[in-house]
C-alpha cells in the first residue's frame, strides 16, 4: 500500500484531505495522511506551530524533514498550497509573474518546485487560486452551513453560472474567498469549508476544477507507478 503524506497550507486543507480525499484514495490502495506546514518552533519547549505558508524556505525544510522521517519506497509526498498570496521566495516566482495564462503559470511553478525539491517521490500541487475555488464549484451547497442566506447564495450561484472557479480573479478584493465573504460576511473557512466541499462531492469538484482533477488523477495512479 502506498503511504501518501500531504503537507497542507492550513487546517482547512488538512481537514479536506482527511474528510474528502483520504476516503476516496483508500479505494485505490493509498493510505493518506496530512499535516499543516510548520511555521515556527519554540526551542525551549519543542512546541511546533503549524498553519500558513509564510515562506517557501520554511515549507521546503518541513517537507524535506518528513521525507527523511519516512524514507521508504512506498511513500509519496505532495502539497496542497494556495497559488493566491504565494510567498515570493517560491521557486520560479519572478518568471511565473510574466505568464498570463493561469494554467501555464501554475504548471511552471509546480515544475520549478519539483526541480528544487529534487525528490522523485514528491508531487507538487498548488490550488488555483485558493481553497474557496472548490466551494465556488457549487455555491448553492453553502446552504448546508448557512441557513436563511438564500439571496446571497443565489447571487454567488448566478455569478458562477458558466464560469471556471479555478480562474476567478485572484485580486485582494476579488479572490474566491473575498467573493464569498462579500455575500456571507460570517463565512468561516475553518468551520464551513470542509463540510461544504464534502456536501458538493468529489465528482463535482473534479468536473468543475480541471487542475484539481489532474492532481487527484495522479494520486489515484500512485499504486500503478509502484507496480511498474
Amino acid at each position: 500500500m502506498i503511504r501518501l503524506h500531504i503537507t497542507c497550507e492550513g487546517q482547512t486543507e488538512q481537514g479536506f484531505v482527511k474528510a474528502v480525499l483520504a476516503p476516496h484514495l483508500a479505494a485505490y490502495g493509498i493510505f493518506t495522511d496530512a499535516r499543516c506546514v510548520l511555521t515556527s518552533k519554540d526551542r525551549r519547549t519543542a512546541k511546533e506551530y503549524r498553519g500558513g505558508l509564510i515562506s517557501y524556505s520554511k515549507a521546503k525544510q518541513d517537507i524535506q524533514n518528513w521525507i527523511k522521517e519516512d524514507n521508504h519506497p512506498e511513500c509519496r509526498f505532495t502539497t496542497m498550497f494556495d497559488l493566491y498570496a504565494l510567498p515570493d521566495d517560491f521557486p520560479g516566482y519572478a518568471n511565473a509573474q510574466r505568464i498570463a495564462d493561469k494554467y501555464k503559470k501554475i504548471d511552471a511553478l509546480e515544475l520549478a518546485m519539483q526541480q528544487d525539491m529534487n525528490e522523485p517521490r514528491f508531487i507538487p500541487y498548488l490550488q488555483l487560486h485558493e481553497f474557496e475555488a472548490l466551494i465556488l464549484a457549487d455555491p448553492q451547497s453553502l446552504d448546508w452551513e448557512y441557513l436563511e442566506h438564500d439571496q446571497p447564495i443565489n447571487r454567488l450561484t448566478k455569478m458562477m453560472n458558466g464560469k471556471n472557479p479555478e480562474l476567478i480573479n485572484d485580486g485582494p478584493a476579488t479572490a474566491p474567498s473575498q467573493r464569498i465573504v462579500a455575500e456571507i460576511p460570517e463565512y468561516d473557512k475553518a468551520t464551513a469549508g470542509v463540510s461544504v466541499c464534502k456536501k458538493i462531492g468529489l465528482a463535482t469538484l473534479r468536473k468543475q476544477c480541471s487542475h484539481f482533477n489532474d492532481w487527484v488523477h495522479i494520486l489515484e495512479q500512485l499504486n500503478r507507478s509502484l507496480e511498474s
